[in-house]
């Protein structure tokens, strides 16, 4: 992985952004579908056929299509009989309105082919990317049709028009046709995350960049970034330049990273975890630091009593909402130590004490806690972002409820209080499945984790499986807007990044064909890995 590849093509080098697992390309079953990969890694490319594309000729007959095999899997294939397209010298990529001039150059430069823009003319050997008015579909589905020597993608919405960008870029790599007939597709869930520890560990700019362009490639459509935790705080800050990490992201680089992201209709969602998890700003500010009654600290847990505490995470909260300009942001919630002990009021009557001030007589630490939660909410629904918290955020028979547009991010049933999903789902609440017992990817493995395969995942998990191994009834199906595969760093030197992301490659397969079609998969296991690896 963070590989790239290289072909020259005569004198002129056709370039695309890759890593392993990047380059997505496949070719109908018909076709050669080798690998372009150099031995030396470099770009890849994808050598346009110097003949010009066939046409469909009434003195030739050609056998019925077969349905492209890609990674997601499209949901509907219309066979036809033609020669199907595969990029040609010469062929353009024209569109129906300058919103779709992004996904044009893209895949212009990836093809080999002229990037011609706004055209109304046709000629043998187009591709035509135009926007519908399709009222009422999924804002990311699309339809490509593949007929007379030409392929159409169009989408009611730009998103939907690059995933049908992705299907064909997949179709014919290594010299492959997109066979001929017509493609429907569309996900089956919203939401399609991969999550990115990059608190505990430093990943480079560059290694996320070489992420943002697989998971463009797989259609996915969110990166979750936890950048602040115990051991470090990882993105540069001029309200607290203090508490910023040696090893960090500049802003200059989060912005590319952000807008390479958006290229590919992929969200950024940022995560600054309160109150817990604030170790890297309590080792610059102590007075923060949460204490019990003997004065015992607690682990990177600020103290919520004080004011303090609320405001510098508010100013961090306030001082990224631009930085990431995506609609969602995690607020965390989870592991707050003073509600990890069996009193918390006993063991933390400072805490006890402001929860009755700010909420009644009878007021727990947890309601002090949920309060919290709320406030922090607030600040980034300011900014138009949907709030998400983990579900050890929320807790049982509180007085005061968490605010119910915060999403529930579901990753495990072992917390202290721990709740069944149901419980959630019950409640009306959206849920994103982060289940730990397939999704989680620790480095180290340690508390029990095993690294997740994705064989388990793909023969084994669906979105309604939230928690363990067991599914929820698919009354909630609509409440579970989809899922996130997720690496945390807790044993930071276990592995490379490079380990990481050869360690992620399947799974991340695996987790894209579950979140995009809802039925079980075509291809067993063995040919689903054989495919993800002809496809690079």
């Amino acid at each position: 992985m963070g590989q790239t590849r290289g072909l020259i093509i005569g004198a002129v080098a056709v370039t695309v952004a890759a890593g392993v697992g990047l380059g997505l390309w496949a070719g109908d079953d018909s076709e050669p579908t080798g690998s372009a990969q150099s031995p030396s890694g470099g770009r890849s490319a994808l050598s346009p056929d110097p003949s010009p594309t066939p046409t469909p000729s009434p003195t030739r007959s050609y056998a019925l299509s077969k349905t492209p095999r890609t990674i997601p899997a499209v949901r509907t294939h219309t066979p036809a009989r033609g020669p199907g397209w595969r990029p040609a010298s010469g062929g353009r990529v024209v569109v129906n309105g300058a919103d779709l001039a992004d996904e044009g150059r893209l895949l212009a430069g990836e093809l080999g082919l002229t990037y011609a823009g706004e055209k109304d003319d046709v000629r043998a050997g187009d591709v035509r990317l135009a926007l519908n008015d399709d009222e009422g579909a999924d804002s990311e589905s699309y339809t490509m049709t593949v007929r007379g020597g030409r392929v159409n993608i169009s989408g009611p919405d730009d998103s939907g028009v690059f995933y049908g960008t992705r299907t064909l870029k997949q179709e014919v790599h290594g010299g492959g046709t997109a066979p001929e007939g017509v493609v429907r597709d569309e996900p089956a869930k919203p939401v399609r995350g991969f999550m990115l520890d990059i608190a505990r560990k430093h990943f480079t700019a560059d290694w996320i960049e070489d992420r943002v362009r697989e998971l463009g490639d797989l259609k996915f459509n969110q990166i979750g970034l936890h950048f602040s935790d115990d051991q470090g705080f990882r993105i540069e800050s001029d309200s607290h330049p203090e508490i910023v990490s040696k090893e960090h992201l500049t802003k200059a680089q989060v912005k590319k990273i952000v807008a390479l992201a958006e290229s590919r209709h992929i969200s950024v969602v940022p995560e600054i975890d309160s109150p817990g998890h604030l170790g890297a700003v309590i080792a610059a500010h102590p007075e923060l630091q949460l204490r019990n009654a003997q004065g015992v600290a607690a682990r990177g847990a600020v103290d919520i009593s004080k004011d303090a505490s609320a405001e510098i995470v508010d100013d961090l909260l306030n001082e990224y909402a631009d930085l990431f300009p995506g609609a969602f942001w995690n607020l965390g919630g989870d592991e707050y130590r003073a509600l990890m002990v069996s009193s918390p009021e006993t063991s933390y009557p400072q805490l006890a004490t402001a929860a009755r001030e700010a909420y009644g007589s009878g007021a727990s630490v947890a309601d002090l806690t949920t309060g919290w939660l709320n406030d922090r909410a607030a600040v980034v629904r300011d900014h138009d972002k949907i709030p998400r918290a983990w579900n050890d955020g929320f807790f049982r028979g509180t007085s005061v409820q968490p605010d119910e547009d915060i999403q529930v991010g579901y990753w495990t049933g072992k917390e202290i209080g721990a709740r069944q999903p149901v419980e959630y789902l019950s409640a009306g609440r959206k849920v994103v499945n982060y289940n730990d017992e397939f999704l989680y990817y620790v480095l180290g493995q340690p508390n029990a984790f095993v690294y997740p395969t994705g064989q388990r995942i793909y023969e084994q998990w669906t979105p309604l499986v939230v928690r363990g191994t067991q599914a929820v009834s698919s009354k909630y199906d609509d409440q579970i807007l989809g899922g996130s595969f997720a690496v945390w760093c807790d044993l930071a030197d276990s592995q490379t990044q490079n380990q990481v992301a050869a360690g992620i490659r399947m799974p991340l397969r695996a987790t894209v064909q579950k979140l995009w079609d809802p039925g079980k998969p075509a291809l067993s296991w063995t040919e689903f890995r054989a495919l993800a690896d002809r496809l690079g």
